[in-house]
């Protein structure tokens, strides 16, 4: 087979701490596939820059203009990681045989890459990056993600366990995934659903190189829950159950005390009463906002506002041919 041409997609915000260390990583990882000619000389890495407040785009632009396999896309405003992820995959499919996305912290395994390559030329279209173990981790954090990973599979959720977005995706299930049009992006879960032939990769996680987690505790508070509310109305299903539940225990009070009043026994307290409606009260503002959070992500989908707008594109002269043509001013030149 023709060697493929690889793209490596690196979302990037506030990264010009890391940016450098990551350019000259994967400028190795590349120079090593083309040398070993598992990959085309044409392939390259995509940074997106998702609406950076410090220098992350100038160092893109510096990076673009001295080296020959850094490409860039900066996106108008802050879109969010999922958001700027897929703006860099639907960028990178129009001119690559395979792509491979990667965060610029360094916490996953660059030298994993080749072995993503090695497995897609044995005819694997999708290859995820899977961690060996969680020993880094705090021990919250590692309880938490193990829970939230039972906690999708048992919602029916198809996610693989502690792959988190370090894959590689061929053509074909990019043109594929791009036909998925929601909004509630959760991609963890939407590329198993493609079904086609995938293997796995496991890998250490080391430590970030340089910078600060983008991740704190509210973020990923707030990606799990979209992950669960975008892939499962179980928790729907749960209120309901729940309703049916408290409803049987309302009748069961009902009996109790019709045959108290009969027998001439007198109830005495307001303790149980005020349980009873604190509690009550409560499932019903929890079912609420639960049914909300559906409703909010409805009202999401059916305004059919696009994820992301991509504000300048610094591409390879050869990937300009197959790209979408930018505005004249978006486009900065290449000086070899």
């Amino acid at each position: 087979m023709a060697n493929p041409i690889l793209t490596i997609v690196v979302p990037c915000y506030n990264e010009e701490e890391v940016l450098p260390e990551t350019v000259f990583r994967l400028s190795a990882i590349l120079d090593g596939m083309i040398a070993e000619a598992l990959i085309s000389a044409d392939s390259t890495m995509l940074l997106v820059d998702d609406g950076s407040k410090d220098a992350t785009w100038q160092l893109i632009d510096r990076f673009h203009e001295a080296n020959t396999f850094v490409t860039g896309l900066k996106l108008a405003r802050n879109a969010g990681h999922q958001s700027a992820l897929l703006a860099g995959l639907m960028q990178a499919k129009a001119y690559s045989d395979c792509v491979v996305s990667i965060d610029a912290d360094l916490q996953d395994d660059t030298d994993v890459i080749r072995e993503f390559v090695v497995k897609y030329r044995e005819g694997y279209d999708i290859v995820y990056g899977v961690r060996q173990d969680r020993s880094s981790d705090t021990l919250f954090k590692r309880a938490t993600a193990q829970g939230f990973y039972k906690l999708m599979t048992s919602l029916g959720v198809k996610i693989h366990y502690n792959h988190a977005d370090f894959r590689l995706m061929s053509k074909r299930t990019l043109d594929e995934m791009e036909r998925f049009q929601e909004v509630n992006l959760f991609l963890r879960g939407i590329v198993p659903l493609l079904g086609f032939p995938s293997t796995q990769v496991y890998y250490d996680r080391k430590e970030r190189f340089a910078g600060e987690s983008k991740y704190p505790l509210r973020k990923m508070l707030a990606f799990a829950f979209d992950g669960i509310t975008s892939f499962s109305v179980t928790p729907i299903r749960f209120v309901t159950v729940l309703g049916f539940l408290l409803f049987a225990l309302s009748v069961v009070a009902a009996i109790y005390a019709l045959i108290g009043k009969i027998v001439g026994a007198n109830v005495t307290g307001w303790t149980s009463l005020i349980l009873s409606v604190w509690f009550i009260g409560g499932v019903q503002l929890l079912a609420l906002g639960l049914i909300g959070e559906y409703i909010g992500k409805i009202y999401k989908e059916v305004k059919h506002r696009p994820k992301f707008v991509i504000e300048k594109r610094l591409l390879a002269p050869a990937a300009l041919e197959d790209a979408p043509a930018p505005p004249a001013s978006s486009y900065a030149g290449r000086h070899r």
